[in-house]
């Protein structure tokens, strides 16, 4: 769990950590500390030549100027790894100096750059000030203070923006031409300083043509985002690992949910983080690299302090003290927030640029070999879409484009290569694939652990969506813990009986098949002697019951079962182990390129549409409210994008997967909300889409609080992550 994702980018940081741990040991830091402590002079650390040698200064520099000539996301690598050691000095002040000289168009790239790569400079940017410049000939003489410089107090070359001619200038500037105070700072691991000029002559070829404040602004969100994320990664892991150990009321405090969920929580923080930072650093340029690098200002920093006050909370007193490092790492985080700027100002300014219609797609950059592959799919769905209606489905299941991940004949053993390229294809070619419900978690499993003859009845028909199931799981006594079920089946001849009752099923008044699992064996343990079966729902005994929910609608189902002859041939894996297909049926995920909108027809989209169709204009508030669930979006969108590229890579999704899932189960219920509000007195309206904006909304405020229960609720999922991404501890069995 990185920013960087390729194989490249995970030996850099592992480099880099195993550097950092020989070079910057714990007393270098706390050295460091007690200096700024004494005093707000800075110095320059022991390690810095090191940096240099290690060529960590200039990997995002052109080779012609002394540079490795990699780009930003591999100097984001490099920051998150040194923030997670809250490494001491001005590493990140000085890429960021080179980082925005290397963007303009000036000489000064010649004369300086080649020192901020080789380490004999060091440099830094004032975000902030109010120097004015008169040009005079070919000089722009320039006079005032900037403030606060970070690492400014150690610097060599400043890099400051200037107020001349109705405009702005940014300058590079030897740091000795200019009258330099030291700030006692918050962050006790990097010094601060004001900067003051006095009728300075800048030459033009310090004059940093081609570079402006949307520039520099793109890469302080990028690299003190990266710089946020190394923060948030440590607390997050640190307060995790001592969950695990600290013990009171006689178990370790993760195990308590109160605990969990934080922890949980914090990672879910971190990981939007990473993936808002991580895209921002591969955007390219233009209005999308603005709003890229806009929603990491939003969301990296504030993460970082999020994560930074919940460790302390879990460390507890100890985490309180001077001595313990949590404070070092709360300080940094809420420097680099306040360096940045607020969070609303990024968030105003992700509003205006999403009501503008600036969006950024997740486009993925594959291997010239897959043009060969892409090719025969293309040819294979050009024949395919001169079909129409149940014969093009059908002719999409005989070739295994509906579900391509599966073992053939059923799919077509596709790689995650493969399945991107399908899915692709499919979307050029305007094919819809069958929509299959709860079909698509019916097949995986009869895929795998279903009779030959299973297959063959039931597979064409669900991959063509002309069978229609529900999934008998959930009874009132085990939703979420679905393994406490009570459904009993009994064996007869020929046979199996069933008796009880299942809820919560979706589709049962429509479905032809459903899937089931039943209790075969109540002498063994809860996730033992149960069976998976599927079920004609038109068999005798069952009593299907519509559920009529908030909306007034009927999609969920109570399922009555009175002696229900369920076939032995019925039966799909083994009796009693019905547990492990299920589980099958649940975890089955094909590789992804969903977007944040999770399906519910509640997605920002729908949501800006609205806003154009208000016809006035957003109040400030209005404008934070669309810009957070724009930025959740994008953060939901970037992790898919994460998910895939990992599978692509043949490595597990990890953390991102688990985080998109849950985030996204809240992310309808956000946009939803936003859009009532912004409805005002017209949300009084019916919740009814043929009303209008305030019924279609007013629909989708009530429907998306399913989002959070159904496919196990928020809280179980929180507890998933908790215990499987974190190693915190399982709650207790009952009675125990």
């Amino acid at each position: 769990m990185a920013i960087g994702l390729s194989e490249e980018h995970r030996a850099l940081r592992e480099s880099v950590l195993g550097w950092a741990e020989r070079t910057i040991p714990a007393e270098a830091v706390r050295g460091v500390v007690g200096a700024l402590t004494e005093s707000a002079e800075e110095k320059r650390p022991a390690f810095w030549t090191g940096l240099a040698e290690q060529g960590l200064l200039g990997l995002h520099i052109p080779e012609e100027h002394g540079g490795s000539g990699y780009g930003l996301l591999e100097t984001a690598v490099v920051i998150e790894a040194l923030a997670e050691r809250v490494a001491p000095g001005p590493y990140v002040p000085t890429v960021f100096a080179s980082a925005a000289i290397a963007a303009s168009e000036a000489k000064a790239k010649e004369q300086l750059l080649p020192g901020l790569a080789d380490g004999s400079l060091i440099g830094a940017v004032a975000l902030t000030g109010s120097i004015r410049g008169v040009r005079e000939g070919g000089e722009l003489k320039i006079s005032g203070t900037a403030e606060p410089v970070i690492g400014g107090g150690v610097a060599d070359v400043l890099v400051l923006p200037v107020s001349a001619d109705g405009g702005e200038e940014w300058v590079a500037i030897d740091a000795a031409q200019a009258t330099i105070t030291p700030v006692r700072p918050l962050d006790l691991t990097r010094g601060v300083a004001k900067v003051e000029v006095d009728g300075l002559a800048v030459p033009a070829e310090r004059v940093l043509t081609g570079l402006d404040r949307t520039e520099v602004r793109n890469l302080a969100a990028i690299l003190f985002g990266a710089d946020a994320v190394g923060v948030a990664a440590w607390c997050v892991r640190s307060a995790a690992d001592y969950a695990k150990v600290r013990v009171q009321f006689g178990r370790p405090i993760g195990q308590f949910q109160g605990i969990k969920h934080k922890l949980a929580w914090m990672l879910v923080a971190l990981e939007q983080a990473r993936a808002t930072v991580w895209d921002a650093a591969r955007a390219t340029g233009g209005a999308e690299r603005e709003y890229a690098a806009a929603i990491a200002g939003v969301i990296a920093p504030d993460a970082a302090v999020r994560c930074a006050k919940d460790a302390i909370q879990t460390f507890g007193g100890i985490g309180y003290t001077f001595e313990h490092d949590a404070h070092l790492y709360y300080r940094r985080a809420l420097t680099i927030r306040a360096a940045l700027g607020r969070s609303a100002e990024w968030s105003e300014r992700v509003a205006e640029l999403a009501l503008q219609g600036v969006t950024r797609e997740m486009k993925i950059e594959l291997p010239e070999e897959a043009e060969a592959l892409r090719e025969t799919i293309r040819a294979e769905l050009a024949e395919i879409a001169k079909l129409e209606g149940v014969e093009q489905r059908r002719a999409l299941a005989k070739a295994g484009f509906v579900m391509p991940h599966l073992p053939r004949p059923w799919g077509r053993d596709a790689s995650p290569l493969e399945q991107v390229l399908i899915h692709q294809e499919l979307r050029a070619a305007k094919i819809k694939p069958p929509q299959l419900i709860i079909g698509a978690w019916v097949v995986p499993s009869i895929a795998v652990y279903g009779t030959p003859e299973q297959q063959e009845r039931f597979l064409p028909p669900t991959l063509s969506g002309e069978m229609v199931w529900c999934q008998l799981f959930s009874e009132p006594g085990a939703g979420s813990d679905l393994a406490s079920l009570q459904l009993k089946a009994e064996k007869v001849e020929g046979g199996w009986k069933l008796n009880g009752q299942k809820i919560w099923t979706s589709f049962a008044q429509y479905a032809e098949w459903g899937i089931c699992i039943a209790r075969t064996d109540p002498s063994k343990p809860k996730h033992d002697g149960i069976t998976y079966f599927l079920v004609n729902m038109k068999s005798p005994g069952i009593t299907v019951r519509p559920l009529v929910e908030m909306t007034g609608e009927t999609l969920f189902n109570e399922v009555f079962f009175d002696d229900v002859f369920v076939p032995d041939d019925m039966v799909v894996g083994e009796v009693n182990d019905g547990w492990r297909v299920a589980r099958n049926t649940l975890s089955n995920e094909r590789v992804s390129l969903s977007s944040g909108s999770g399906g519910t027809g509640s997605s920002v989209p729908d949501l800006l549409g609205l806003v154009r169709r208000l016809g006035r204009e957003l109040t400030p508030v209005e404008r934070q409210d669309v810009a957070r669930v724009v930025c959740e979006a994008h953060s939901i969108n970037a992790l898919a994008l994460r998910v895939t590229l990992k599978q692509l890579a043949g490595t597990e999704p990890g953390a991102d997967a688990s985080v998109r899932k849950l985030v996204s189960t809240t992310h309808a219920q956000h946009v939803a909300e936003v859009a009532v509000n912004l409805l005002g007195p017209d949300a009084v309206a019916a919740a009814d889409a043929r009303l209008g904006d305030a019924g279609y909304w007013n629909r989708a405020v009530l429907a998306t609080r399913a989002m959070t229960i159904y496919g196990g609720t928020t809280e179980v999922q929180l507890n998933i992550i908790g215990e499987r991404l974190l190693g915190l501890p399982r709650d207790p069995e009952p009675g125990k």
